[in-house]
């Protein structure tokens, strides 16, 4: 089989579009855990830590603002497939991969203004 064989070349998009998903997963984990933590972490008065979690999902806002809404790797991973489907591009049940913007991006905001109300309670 050689490396222009068709078979070859599947396989091989597979391959990268598994790892696209893997880590676009990955990072997905890792802001949900930053947007959980915010009103832990404000409730435990550490606002050094909410300042930077903050900071952190505050980052991802303006890279998904840059790029129209879209994370970097679904572009990259739409190269690699048709497949347009919610889940396409992420290894996420379609139902939250669908509403993830609406989902986190509210817990986000609770979690901002409860950070910010604790704050202004101590001061």
């Amino acid at each position: 089989m050689s490396q222009s064989d068709p078979a070859s070349a599947n396989v091989r998009h597979q391959r990268a579009l598994a790892n696209i998903k893997l880590l676009h997963t990955a990072i997905w984990a890792g802001f949900v855990v930053c947007i959980a933590a915010i009103p832990c972490a404000a409730w435990a008065h550490r606002f050094r830590l909410t300042s930077l979690l903050s900071a952190l999902v505050w980052c991802e806002c303006a890279v998904l603002a840059v790029n129209r809404g879209r994370c970097p790797l679904t572009n990259m991973a739409a190269k690699h497939t048709s497949d347009r489907k919610p889940d396409f591009d992420i290894f996420l049940p379609r139902w939250i991969a669908r509403w993830n913007k609406q989902i986190f991006g509210a817990l986000f905001v609770i979690g901002e203004i409860y950070a910010l109300v604790v704050w202004r309670g101590i001061r």
